[in-house]
């Protein structure tokens, strides 16, 4: 058989065995077992074991199950809840201040937990019904923590980000750099969606009280002292502290990232030891095993991701489809733009984890061959996968929504999460006319 026809084999095997409804981890696995039997070597199935465990002895890959204790650590503590109160208090005055103080919790436990789905649940299982008893429609309330809880894997320390840099052999520390401007470019978007979207509410509310209906929450103001705002900090800043020692570790070259990844789940475990009474056995026990759970799901998925670009490799699929691309000689934008629809349609069936691993060998080549900075691309590619955590029809923070807020209707979550998938995709758009919105702060701390 030619190269061409064992590729559409294998990626047809592939996608059957998925649909199946198999684990991500066993389909990757079984289809590669499945082809090294058919196309490669016998011996090369004495090999299965090694291969795996050195595609995942890379040292980098030892921060990801650190950075899953410190975000269980921190998630399933109360933590987000004092840290989302916290920032309620601080901003309401601002015009929209509650849906605000939401973003920005969002944004500071993902960029402390490293995790979509725990920056959902911690945040939105105390932020959903606070909205909406003050008047925020249920969809709004719904997609604004889904879109939130996207930037844990954007914001460092983002273990999706640590899977892209072992797959293209990038520098850990610039893509974690490189992602904190675009974060804070999507924080912005967020937070100004937010308050225009208040205001909106707040104006269709004063026209209905005014026509003689029912008054809405939205119209009631909420006032703190000054005493209440300083009482809600003791808790929060220790949390911001540590997010700024593990920061000041990795980058001031202190740490290594595996280095740093230990002394935040340390400290966190510290932390609610100190601040929350989280010591005993049967308190940790639930932080154990989360970790262990998530730890244990990823690591096998990444085994068997790596596994089977390895066999795709061997059969030289992965050099075959890159040479095709840049046999097409597309113009480097057009390239780039069908790279990240394909990453698209992806994430409908995908999660990142297994699109990173899967395309990487395919995709990078023909990039880095059109000069593309593969630092740059790899945020705009966890852009685009942060739109897959919140579009249909698998969008796992729609799920996690579903899981805290279960009497708001599946349709009005996804209603709630389209605008916010259009600002990501206008997000992207802007990095591309302005890539140093992303470069200039790698360019400037590591040379």
């Amino acid at each position: 058989m030619s190269t061409f026809e064992i590729g559409l084999l294998f990626g047809g095997a592939t996608l059957l065995v998925m649909f199946s409804g198999m684990p991500i981890a066993f389909a990757l696995g079984s289809v590669s077992t499945v082809f090294m039997i058919f196309f490669m070597p016998p011996a090369a199935l004495d090999t299965v074991t090694q291969n795996v465990y050195e595609e995942m002895s890379a040292i980098t890959l030892l921060s990801i199950p650190l950075f899953i204790l410190k975000g269980a650590a921190i998630g399933r503590s109360p933590a987000g809840r004092d840290l989302y109160s916290a920032l309620h208090v601080w901003m309401s005055r601002v015009p929209g201040g509650l849906g605000i103080a939401n973003v920005f919790a969002c944004a500071l436990f993902a960029a402390m937990a490293g995790s979509s789905p725990a920056t959902c649940s911690a945040i939105g299982s105390a932020g959903i019904p606070e909205m909406r008893k003050r008047g925020y429609p249920g969809g709004f309330a719904a997609g604004l923590i889904a879109a939130g809880g996207t930037l844990g894997i954007l914001l460092p320390p983002s273990i999706t980000m640590i899977l892209y840099a072992v797959a293209s052999e990038q520098s850990l520390g610039r893509l974690f750099l490189a992602g904190i401007g675009p974060a804070l470019l999507l924080v912005a978007f967020f937070a100004a969606y937010a308050a225009w979207r208040y205001s909106y509410e707040t104006r269709k509310a004063h026209r209905v009280h005014a026509a003689g209906g029912a008054t809405s929450a939205l119209l009631d103001e909420e006032h703190y002292t000054l005493r209440q705002r300083l009482s809600a900090l003791p808790r929060v800043l220790p949390f911001v502290l540590l997010l700024t020692g593990v920061m000041i570790a990795l980058y001031g070259g202190f740490a290594t990232p595996s280095e740093t990844a230990g002394l935040g789940a340390i400290l966190a475990l510290i932390l609610i030891a100190l601040i929350y009474n989280t010591w005993r056995p049967r308190d940790l026990k639930p932080i154990m095993e989360n970790t262990i759970r998530e730890g244990s799901m990823l690591m096998l998925i990444i085994g068997m991701s790596l596994f089977y670009s390895y066999v795709m490799s061997y059969l030289h699929i992965s050099q075959s489809a890159a040479e095709w691309v840049v046999a097409q000689h597309l113009s480097r934008w057009v390239l780039l733009a069908a790279i990240l629809v394909m990453v698209v349609v992806l994430g409908f069936f995908l999660p990142p984890v297994s699109i990173i691993l899967m395309t990487a060998p395919i995709i990078l080549p023909p990039l880095k061959a059109a000069g593309f900075d593969l630092v740059w691309f790899g945020v705009i590619m966890t852009i685009v996968m942060e739109m897959g955590l919140i579009h249909p029809p698998v969008g796992l923070n729609i799920f996690v929504i579903k899981n805290i807020a279960p009497d708001i209707p599946l349709g009005d979550v996804i209603w709630g999460v389209m605008p916010f998938v259009v600002l990501m995709a206008l997000a992207v758009v802007v990095l591309c006319f302005l890539p140093d919105i992303a470069m200039w702060l790698p360019d400037l701390i590591i040379k």
